[in-house]
């Protein structure tokens, strides 16, 4: 996408042909900060400490990782070991591990001396598929804002409530629930996004710094404001994204998602998934029974970052010393509470007779 007038994606090639460039998202969005990746190991701390972060950017830069780890050695030893080291790195988000099988099951039956080619094209094919998923998201996406529109007064604002950061930030471009915003802003709609802070890590922060380099008209608010909105009548319709979703319809996404399903159920607030079809787990029916939830560190949940009264990026502990801290990166919202699931074949219940036939090619039976 485009900021300061250049475009960007979020995970690239560098000029030099085998390093991988990232932008680093722990310092957005005070500070733009390009980070080049050189190594596999590299690639495996960019994930597990989220210098990147969104389940379909984890996909891509662990493929990356896959392809820099096959520059260093493309034995079959160091194949497992380049798997078994990127898969750990964040266990929720389903399309790492669809990208690491789709890397190694290719490399299996290639020769060793051709496995670093293979690779890095492949990293770049699935790169430039996510692009594409989550433009035709963004497509089918603009369809049901359309319909929105079309039964207010002219001219009317669309709100539209999301949570997280799932734009292009998220992905490699475009993004999930924020591809058919950026769209509808395209057409000429005139939208306005609430973005929630969404605590721990405030990544909604990354939302509003990404519509406000596109101009999109976007208000900041604390993740407990949207049920509020809700009752008063200020939000058209939600759109979040998803790190899993399983093949029954339940989403599994940030801590707070579910809380925003609750509240847009009881307040007949259309509530809408956008999801790239990688991030079905085919093999999962019971997201809360299922999924694993990945806690992180408890000094995510104690400490803001920001800017200080001189402009210097700071942390702050705000929590009392010694105060315990539950750190749960994310929730399961069943299937029930969703109006609909946005992919890039067009739009379905959330269940699994109405997704088997939208994706008859993938559902395992």
């Amino acid at each position: 996408m485009i900021i300061n007038n250049k475009h960007y994606r979020s995970v690239w090639l560098a000029k030099d042909g085998f390093s991988v460039e990232i932008l680093d998202q722990t310092k957005l969005p005070f500070e733009f900060n390009i980070i080049q990746l050189t190594s596999m190991s590299m690639a495996a701390t960019a994930i597990k400490d989220m210098w990147v972060r969104g389940a379909p950017l984890i996909g891509a830069v662990a493929a990356y990782g896959m392809a820099l780890g096959m520059k260093e050695d493309a034995s079959d030893d160091a194949l497992n070991t380049c798997y078994q080291t990127l898969i750990k790195t964040r266990p929720t988000a389903i399309n790492l591990k669809w990208a690491l099988d789709r890397v190694r099951n290719l490399l299996a039956d290639t020769a060793p001396n051709q496995r670093t080619e293979v690779a890095y094209q492949l990293a770049e094919d699935i790169a430039d598929e996510d692009v594409q998923l989550c433009e035709r998201i963004g497509e089918h996406g603009l369809d049901i804002i359309k319909d929105i529109a079309a039964n207010k007064p002219a001219g009317s604002t669309i709100n539209i409530l999301t949570h997280c950061n799932a734009g292009w930030l998220a992905t490699v471009d475009w993004g999930t629930a924020l591809s058919p915003i950026y769209k509808a802003h395209e057409a000429g709609i005139n939208v306005h996004v609430w973005v929630d802070e969404t605590r721990p890590r405030n990544q909604g922060l990354l939302t509003a710094f990404e519509l406000g380099a596109h101009g999109v008209p976007h208000t900041l608010i604390a993740d407990n404001a949207g049920g509020h909105l809700m009752q008063h009548g200020e939000v058209d319709l939600c759109i979040v994204g998803s790190d899993r979703t399983t093949s029954k319809g339940d989403v599994c996404n940030k801590i707070g998602t579910y809380l925003k399903a609750l509240a847009a159920y009881d307040n007949k607030v259309p509530f809408y998934v956008a999801l790239p079809s990688p991030t079905i787990d085919w093999s999962t029916s019971d997201g809360i029974k299922e999924i694993p939830i990945e806690q992180r560190s408890g000094d995510e949940q104690s400490h803001v970052y920001g800017l200080d009264t001189q402009g210097h990026r700071i942390s702050v502990n705000t929590a009392p010393e010694g105060t315990p801290c539950g750190n749960y990166a994310f929730d399961v919202t069943p299937a029930k509470y969703i109006t609909g699931l946005i992919t890039e074949r067009g739009v379905c219940a959330a269940n699994q007779d109405a997704m088997a036939t939208l994706f008859a090619d993938k559902f395992i039976r």
